[in-house]
């Protein structure tokens, strides 16, 4: 069985190393299009929507995809994470103006962090495929943060690509006071709720 991650991101790629020795990465590149019910149904469409698309390039031996299937089942793993906090979706910022208006928000206060996965298993030669996705969350608590503090951080570079403006596991972690759930589904992959998921999915 080939594994696909479609993710471009070095924290994801590199959590997935945990559980599979070898896998292949090919980003997803579609338009974010799922509409928002709840920050769980949101990111499992997120991630579907991910999976969905690799697989069918995939398939449908698309020249931009380097995979020779020889009839071998392959295993797509999407996902997607997002920071929901005062009833706001909080992806990227935009530049650094944004970012300071993120981290304002989440200063002396909780969040949470929802990571959607899906994974999508194609069979063989057959188009068929089929899929099952799932979300994690895990609250995060941050301390309260002074202008300059925020300022210092932002200047670092760091929180210019993370969804919610900071990562975890870097400077920022200094600001981080404790979380409710699954530390490495805020750094971007939650690998044990994916490892068992995996375990009940995929043929005996």
């Amino acid at each position: 069985m080939k594994v696909v991650l479609a993710s471009k991101s070095p924290r994801s790629q590199e959590l997935l190393s945990h559980l599979f020795t070898d896998f292949m990465i090919i980003p997803a590149q579609g338009e974010e299009k799922a509409v928002f019910t709840t920050p769980e149904e949101y990111v499992r469409n997120l991630a579907t929507d991910k999976a969905k698309e690799i697989a069918e390039k995939i398939l449908s031996k698309d020249a931009e995809i380097s995979v020779t299937t020889d009839n071998e089942d392959i295993l797509v793993i999407g996902a997607d994470t997002i920071v929901y906090a005062d009833s706001q979706v909080l992806g990227k910022p935009k530049d650094t103006d944004d970012a300071y208006r993120i981290l304002s928000l989440l200063s002396g206060t909780s969040h949470q962090v929802y990571t959607g996965v899906c994974f999508l298993l194609t069979k063989g030669k057959t188009q068929a495929f089929i899929t099952h996705s799932f979300a994690e969350k895990t609250e995060v608590f941050v301390d309260t943060l002074s202008p300059d503090e925020i300022r210092d951080y932002i200047a670092t570079g760091d929180p210019l690509d993370k969804a919610g403006s900071y990562g975890i596991q870097g400077v920022f972690s200094k600001h981080i006071t404790h979380i409710n759930g699954d530390y490495f589904n805020v750094v971007g992959l939650p690998v044990s709720r994916i490892y068992r998921e995996l375990r009940d999915f995929l043929p005996k």
